[in-house]
């Protein structure tokens, strides 16, 4: 073999290129011209944006599953959030509901106290207000049981009104309480007056939660429809002119000697909470003088015994 044919070039361990400094220097001044001349100029562009388009469905298609599953999270959420606020806006709409009411309550029962309290200085008697507890429990009666009693100073036989008109009558008297008669009860009675031909007669009760009727009227007499029936005053009972009926139907009859007439009593009784107890008016009248006279000589005898 001849000298010629070996190879004389170095091998690949001994081959000697470009220091790693020198490399390190030459691609950071590429990197840096290839930035600057980017930004500069735009030059990869153009090919980020093909990029970018080629590689968008493939974005989408790995982010799927993810933005599903995002989606269901937060629709899940979304009913737990609308659930806990539909059952809070029924809580607090149903709180507001018994407020509403309750505030209407209290409006109705301001305004019925506010009558009463305007009522009270034309009463020429002594008046104390009080409050129905409640009915009593007899059905073949009409009757209510109110907060004010004989330590209270209610009498036996007071007339109990609201701001519409005449009630009843106490009839029973405890130390704490008082019954009231009312005057749809079968055995109730009260003297009124046609406020619009001034006839006096008297108004029963007929047991019925809501009538009345006058008796005894002959059929000839002038009463209508829609008469107002007044206290008379004439029973040392009731003040006068006070509202205790109303005329709703007159029937005559050719073979009766007398008229059938119904009443409705102004103050409904079903619905009234707070009355006025009225003294009877018999008890603030001075005495009659027959029984004053009859007195004087009882006194005398007494005298001249007392000098025997």
């Amino acid at each position: 073999m001849s000298l010629g044919s070996f190879d004389r070039t170095p091998p690949p361990f001994f081959r000697q290129g470009m220091s790693a400094l020198t490399k390190l220097l030459v691609f950071a001044a590429l990197a840096v011209f290839l930035m600057v001349a980017d930004t500069r100029f735009k030059i990869t562009y153009p090919l980020r944006a093909a990029l970018a388009t080629a590689l968008h469905p493939v974005q989408r298609l790995l982010l799927a599953p993810v933005e599903s599953w995002e989606s269901m999270v937060d629709y899940w959420h979304s009913m737990q959030a609308a659930t806990k606020a539909d059952d809070q806006s029924r809580r607090l709409l149903a709180a507001q509901s018994a407020q509403v009411l309750r505030v209407a309550q209290l409006q109705e029962e301001n305004t019925r106290l506010r009558a009463l309290l305007e009522l009270r200085p034309s009463l020429q008697v002594k008046v104390a207000a009080a409050e129905v507890l409640y009915d009593t429990p007899d059905p073949f009666s009409r009757k209510v049981v109110i907060d004010r009693g004989a330590a209270q100073g209610v009498k036996a036989g007071s007339p109990v009104i609201n701001e519409v008109g005449v009630l009843g009558q106490v009839t029973r008297v405890y130390p704490l309480s008082s019954e009231v008669t009312l005057l749809t009860d079968k055995d109730a009675a009260v003297p009124v007056l046609n406020n619009r031909t001034q006839h006096r007669s008297a108004a029963f009760g007929n047991g019925d939660s809501s009538g009345m009727e006058l008796r005894y009227m002959a059929g000839n007499a002038d009463v209508q429809k829609d008469d107002l029936l007044t206290t008379s005053g004439v029973d040392g009972v009731y003040p006068a002119g006070l509202p205790v009926a109303r005329v709703v139907a007159v029937e005559r009859r050719a073979e009766s000697g007398f008229a059938q007439i119904s009443l409705a009593p102004v103050a409904a009784s079903d619905s009234v909470r707070h009355v006025l107890v009225l003294d009877p008016v018999g008890l603030q009248l001075p005495a009659r003088p027959a029984a004053t006279a009859a007195s004087e000589p009882a006194r005398g005898a007494v005298r001249k015994g007392g000098h025997k």
